[in-house]
């Protein structure tokens, strides 16, 4: 079972897989937790260095900083499982976090508000309110209904000849109030016409079918 180990650990640190030396915050590892749990699930492996090294870990000491992260410092409490593996005398703390299909799970950022996280990448990162809004109507049973008016055709003809846009150029271009582009953005995103992109610095809006950067 080992080569189960050692093939995760090739994979690298990724959208479904982080790699923890060891946990001594337990408000820092909720924002993983939160992250995964609004993404598409995952796994952290306590034990492994950033660099793929088996490092070990006491297990009872790191499992209840976990369950304190899950259970104190993520809004709903967050569940998850544990499996424990044995490599060269090392001991590494396997913790699956599943795919939330209900809940949006939000972690206390530095300044102690709560907010919340998805996985980009290898990359813990906050949303912004457009896709919270995009999460919330998507769970609605009912449908979306999107005018085709001269904003919706001044941002799809962007898209169409662009790469991306971002929120703010959008509302500019559009010469529209936050609401109004917010709104558009929302719908727009819903009925899978556009994609919300997030990296470390900003945020991006896309046509569906275009390449980021591409």
């Amino acid at each position: 079972m080992s080569a189960y180990i050692f093939d995760l650990i090739r994979e690298g640190e990724n959208e479904f897989l982080d790699f923890k030396h060891s946990i001594g915050n337990s408000k820092k590892i909720a924002r993983s937790l939160v992250a995964f749990a609004n993404t598409n699930g995952g796994k952290l492996l306590v034990g492994v260095k950033d660099n793929g090294t088996i490092s070990g870990v006491v297990t009872d000491e790191e499992y209840y900083m976990v369950e304190a992260a899950a259970m104190l410092y993520c809004r709903p409490e967050i569940k998850f499982s544990t499996e424990t593996w044995n490599i060269y005398g090392k001991t590494i703390l396997e913790i699956t976090i599943p795919k939330s299909l209900e809940n949006t799970y939000y972690a206390k950022d530095k300044n102690g508000k709560w907010k919340v996280y998805i996985r980009v990448k290898d990359k813990n990162l906050l949303a912004n309110k457009i896709l919270l809004k995009v999460w919330d109507q998507k769970r609605k049973s009912k449908g979306t209904f999107v005018r085709y008016a001269r904003e919706e055709k001044l941002l799809l003809n962007y898209l169409s000849e662009n790469d991306y846009i971002t929120f703010s150029k959008f509302r500019r271009m559009a010469r529209i109030s936050p609401f109004k582009a917010e709104r558009i953005l929302i719908n727009m995103v819903v009925l899978n016409l556009i994609d919300i992109v997030f990296t470390e610095d900003r945020t991006f809006y896309k046509l569906r079918e275009k390449s980021f950067g591409g």
